[in-house]
């Protein structure tokens, strides 16, 4: 357990008001602060209405900036164009007004931490002399491809005659491996300007850490690192600390959660053998057609083994009519669940993944072999690490309608679930559990760069 000290060293932390970019920063904040740092996590406020009442007793301290949509969030807005400009604005009058605040009180900010999606945070912190430090939440390899695209290094559109695609310290890669916004050229052009933009002041951070562990990306980390002007720490994975070092006292889940948890899971769960269920989540973003919901549902049927599956609620029409009666206690579909819980439970076998990252280092530091259906951003190039990297699950092949049919679905199931590759990559992820508890360990990769980073810190505070 770790120990607890008088708090030195005011650290504030500002996320991307999405799940996959909040779990990570505040799971990263708890261990700051087990650190002896103090850690205050500022989200916007409508999110913060979301956060769990025991959250206010915890070791962290919570507060807010605005992004002017503090009664619906982004959904006010509906355009992401709109909503970035509006939260870059409001957000850095507020963002100020907080460091006031705070610089007139016993605990004066001393460093922000910032996820590398919000630039201007740094510019910010800047302003008061700050030390400001950009946090990447996706994959070292995701990043590094965004910096090589966005320094000129990659020119875009890509041709056959660059296959495969080379970057240094990566597998070669083919066009399909590549963030979607890259392989499906103009997709999403909002959003591939934003995780462009996490370069565009980086040289001016003081730190720069990634939410992933040394030995699990040692050879993009080090090309990387090569490349940067200040610190690259590797400090992941960032999950609560019960099912990796256990150190940090009551650390069991995320806490915030921006939908509501069904908890059924775990009964139906302690009825089914080991290693027989299949778990299958598509994370808070993804939006999958009637036709492909169809085909999951037969695939998943298909292979005869029980499985639970996590519809939120806003999908659930698209299920197929009569499809969870005509299942019975073969399947449980549930709107959202605490996942890490139930990545650690002994009857699932197998994840069936959109590949987004925090739900693949989960898997991984979980122990738990995938079969991995990416549908946009960062989550192509996990699914290739996945297979032909960490060698920890199968990709499904993708018919030229854009749908993976269910006879597909079955196929890369029973590959997991079944036979001689099946008890491999079961093999391979209970290494990377392994590897991952090692790093995040006194003495690891990951704790020694989280100690190097607090008293540099500590250091600046004297």
């Amino acid at each position: 357990m770790e120990k607890k000290a008088n708090k030195r060293g005011h650290v504030l932390v500002i996320p991307y008001s999405t799940q996959g970019h909040i779990n990570p920063m505040l799971q990263f904040s708890k261990r700051l602060s087990s650190k002896g740092l103090k850690a205050t996590f500022a989200t916007t406020v409508f999110i913060s209405e979301t956060m769990k009442p025991e959250l206010l007793n915890s070791e962290i301290d919570f507060d807010t900036i605005s992004d002017g949509c503090d009664k619906e969030g982004f959904f006010a807005l509906g355009d992401i164009d709109d909503y970035l400009v509006r939260l870059q604005a409001v957000g850095s009058k507020t963002l100020t007004e907080l460091i006031i605040k705070h610089k007139n009180s016993p605990h004066p900010i001393d460093c922000i931490l910032y996820d590398a999606f919000l630039p201007w945070v740094l510019d910010v912190a800047q302003q008061f002399g700050i030390v400001g430090i950009a946090f990447f939440t996706q994959a070292c390899a995701v990043d590094y491809i965004y910096y090589y695209v966005h320094n000129g290094l990659l020119s875009l559109p890509i041709s056959s005659s660059m296959m495969p695609i080379v970057i240094p310290g990566l597998p070669l890669l083919d066009l399909r491996d590549m963030p979607s916004f890259i392989y499906v050229v103009g997709s999403y052009p909002s959003h591939f300007k934003l995780v462009l933009n996490q370069f565009s002041n980086i040289d001016k951070a003081d730190f720069i850490l990634v939410n992933t562990f040394y030995k699990l990306e040692q050879e993009v980390v080090d090309s990387m690192s090569k490349v940067m002007s200040q610190p690259l720490l590797t400090i992941g994975p960032t999950i609560p600390s019960m099912y990796l070092d256990k150190r940090l006292e009551n650390d069991k889940d995320y806490d915030l959660n921006l939908f509501k948890l069904d908890s059924t899971s775990t009964c139906w769960l302690t009825s089914k053998p080991p290693c027989s269920v299949v778990y299958a989540s598509f994370g808070s973003l993804a939006n999958l057609t009637s036709d492909q919901m169809k085909e999951l549902a037969r695939g998943l049927k298909q292979t005869g083994f029980h499985f639970l599956w996590v519809v939120r609620s806003s999908e659930l029409s698209k299920v197929p009519h009569g499809f969870i009666e005509e299942m019975g206690d073969k399947a449980l579909i549930v709107s959202w669940i605490p996942q890490t819980e139930v990545l650690a439970n002994e009857a699932i076998g197998c994840f069936f993944t959109h590949c987004g990252w925090n739900s693949t280092i989960e898997a991984l530091c979980l122990g738990i072999p995938m079969v991995a259906m990416p549908q946009w951003t960062d989550q192509t190039t996990d699914a290739k690490l996945v297979e032909d990297v960490w060698k920890v699950g199968v990709r499904v092949n993708v018919r030229e309608d854009g749908i993976v049919s269910g006879d597909e679905i079955e196929r890369c199931i029973r590959q997991v679930m079944e036979g001689e590759e099946g008890i491999e990559m079961k093999r391979n992820a209970m290494k990377w559990k392994e590897l991952a508890v090692e790093a995040v360990c006194e003495g690891g990769s990951s704790d020694k760069n989280i100690d190097e980073l607090v008293s540099k810190i500590l250091a600046r505070c004297k």
